[in-house]
């Protein structure tokens, strides 16, 4: 069988199942059995492919029917430039959480600062930002287990145990130190609409990291209530934000003692990250 008869079929499968990414997705898993990177494999498309190629392929469109994210799939996501390890203790880095590292890094340019990163995950965005800011630490704290397991492969994969620090608990016992910055992405999806969300996510990602609680908006509180004790004089909160939630979070922060200090819209133009001061 030839590379653009194996695409099609895949992409087929995939389509058939109701996959908008059937054929980008098809392309992805062939270029992770062959090793190859997709501008190859688009254009040797006549080139044969062995038979434990084509069985090892179809196994992974199989999974993708199921409508596991691709990142789980290959165990792996791209972040910053960077590849992260990813599997399902923890949420998928999104593109869209790359424009509150690209913000935080011009401010703090060539300058030392300690950072809290609460509910770390894959730990992509605090790894992400002390390979920026060279001359930086950070603790990562996130309540789940998996999910340190797995920062803690990403940390070791990028040679920063020697920068980052990493604490299975909950951020509320954090009470010793103080921060330049804390960095976000809590959950903040409103319990009666996680069902509503793609298959892709509601089934696979981990709900301890989607669940916001009834409103949306519990553990962003949490995450503002505590960061008001932890942060230094002037320190910064970065928090991301689910879509309409603006209004709702800048009243809490105002009333905890924050100023809004800038905004970051998503590439919808939607409101996704409130960066704040404490005054």
């Amino acid at each position: 069988m030839n590379t653009l008869d194996l695409l099609n079929i895949g992409s087929n499968k995939l389509k058939n199942r109701n996959i908008i990414s059937h054929k980008l997705d098809s392309e992805i898993l062939l270029s992770k059995v062959l090793s190859k990177s997709r501008e190859f494999i688009l254009t040797n498309i006549d080139k044969k492919i062995n038979s434990q190629k084509v069985d090892e392929f179809n196994k992974l469109i199989e999974k993708r029917t199921s409508h596991e994210p691709i990142a789980y799939i290959l165990k792996e996501k791209e972040f910053w430039s960077r590849k992260f390890f990813v599997d399902k203790g923890s949420l998928i880095p999104r593109p869209e959480t790359e424009l509150m590292v690209e913000k935080i890094s011009k401010i703090y340019k060539n300058r030392a600062i300690n950072i809290l990163d609460i509910g770390t995950g894959s730990g992509c965005i605090l790894i992400s930002l002390i390979t920026e800011l060279k001359n930086s630490r950070g603790i990562g704290v996130d309540i789940s287990r998996d999910a340190i397991r797995i920062a803690k492969k990403n940390v070791k994969k990028h040679k920063l145990k020697n920068k980052i620090k990493l604490v299975n608990s909950s951020f509320s016992k954090m009470i010793n130190k103080k921060f330049d910055l804390i960095v976000s992405n809590p959950p903040y999806i409103k319990r009666g609409e996680i069902k509503n969300l793609q298959l892709d996510i509601k089934s696979f990602e981990p709900k301890i990291a989607l669940d916001g609680g009834n409103d949306g908006l519990d553990v962003i509180t949490k995450v503002i209530y505590k960061s008001n004790e932890i942060l230094k004089n002037n320190g910064m909160l970065a928090l991301e934000i689910g879509n309409e939630q603006f209004k709702q979070v800048s009243k809490i922060l105002i009333r905890k003692n924050f100023r809004i200090d800038s905004i970051i819209k998503d590439y919808k133009n939607n409101v996704r990250c409130i960066l704040s001061k404490l005054n």
